[in-house]
This record gives C-alpha cells, structure tokens and sequence, in this order.
C-alpha cells in the first residue's frame, strides 16, 4: 500500500436493489473520509428472462447496463476492498461468487495479499443468514491473505446495529432500497473504519 488516501474498491453484487444503496451509501461515506473510491457490480450472471416477473430485480438490472462491472484489476488498483452481497442460503449471492472465483490468477501471483477488506450483506429476515454470509466471504479473503478489518463494537452504532462482522441490513418483502438509521450509521462506521485502518497501513 503505497497512499496516504487509500484506494477503495467497494464491489457488489444486487439483484433487487438493496445492495446497491448499501454501496452507494458506502461510497459517500469512503469519499467523505478521504479515499479514492471506484464502484463496481458483480455481473449478473441468471438470464433475465428468469426474473421478469419481479419489477424491482429487472429495475436495478436495467439501472446497472452500461455501468462498469467489477474486474480483478480493481481490486489489484485497490489498497482496500469492501464486498456486499445478499445472502443465498446462508452464503454469498452466485454472481459474487462467481466474480471471487475468477481470482485465481490473481491469487496465485500474490496480488489479492496485504489489502484491507470488509463486506456487507443482507437478508430477509432477521435469522436469514447474515454471519455465515459474512463469514463464508471473509474464509476467502483469508485465503487471499487479505486483512479482515470487521468493525466490531468499535463505535456506539454497533451496539444499535449489533453486527459486529460487518453490516447486515434486513430487507422486506416489498424490495424497498431505503434502511433505517442504524443501518446507515453502521455502513458510515465501515466506511471511516476500513479508510482509516488502511491508510495507517500506507
């Protein structure tokens, strides 16, 4: 790590659209705090044929066409990294792990090492799944050799929001992309975090 202003790479993947106020949300909060932040999805890897029943996951497909999506090489540009991902059955969502599952060669070359990460998630309900979420990404960026900076109960927000793996929002059935304070606090707190532990490792 080479900046006194880190480099962030905050990559996601979204389908209904709650993912991607996280990130945003993430990203104002980064830039606030100094980085350099690059925003990227995770391509959609279902066919959208598959979800035209549902408005809000064909409205945030829509919203992201001719966006950039995330490669391997913003995460080699990053000094940190911060992933969000729904949960699926208790793990990140395929497109996510479909874009980790690229890495290889990254990986196999050293350049995933020695790099800040945390994520976010989300779920349905309030048992829905959201540590082993969390926890099934962070066992990859362990394998990266990456550096798991979770917030912890490093700030008051996270006794409100009470995950200290990252942040979890519990979504609702009508697929609305607006979070209660305690979410928006808790994602800000990741975002200062992350910024200030990886700019003290420049």
């Amino acid at each position: 790590m080479t900046s006194a202003n880190p480099k962030l790479a905050i990559i996601y993947y979204s389908a209904t659209g709650h993912g991607t106020s996280m990130a945003a949300r993430v990203a104002t909060a980064a830039e606030a705090a100094g980085a350099e932040v690059r925003l990227r999805h995770a391509a959609e890897t279902a066919d959208p044929e598959s979800f035209a029943h549902n408005p809000a996951w064909t409205a945030n497909y829509e919203a992201h066409v001719g966006k950039p999506a995330a490669t391997g090489e913003d995460i080699v540009w990053a000094d940190a990294v911060i992933f969000g991902s729904p949960t699926r059955f208790g793990s990140p969502a395929a497109p996510l792990r479909a874009f980790l599952d690229s890495l290889g060669g990254l990986w196999s070359q050293g350049k995933l090492a020695d790099k800040v990460y945390a994520g976010f998630t989300s779920t349905q309900t309030a048992h829905g799944g959201q540590e082993s979420t969390l926890l099934n990404l962070y066992v990859t960026l362990m394998h990266f050799g990456g550096i798991i900076v979770a917030p912890g109960y490093t700030d008051p927000v996270k006794f409100v929001d009470g995950n200290p793996y990252g942040v979890g929002l519990i979504a609702n059935r009508e697929n609305i992309t607006a979070f209660d304070d305690a979410t928006a606090d808790a994602l800000d707190h990741l975002a200062r975090r992350v910024v200030g532990v990886a700019s003290r490792l420049a």
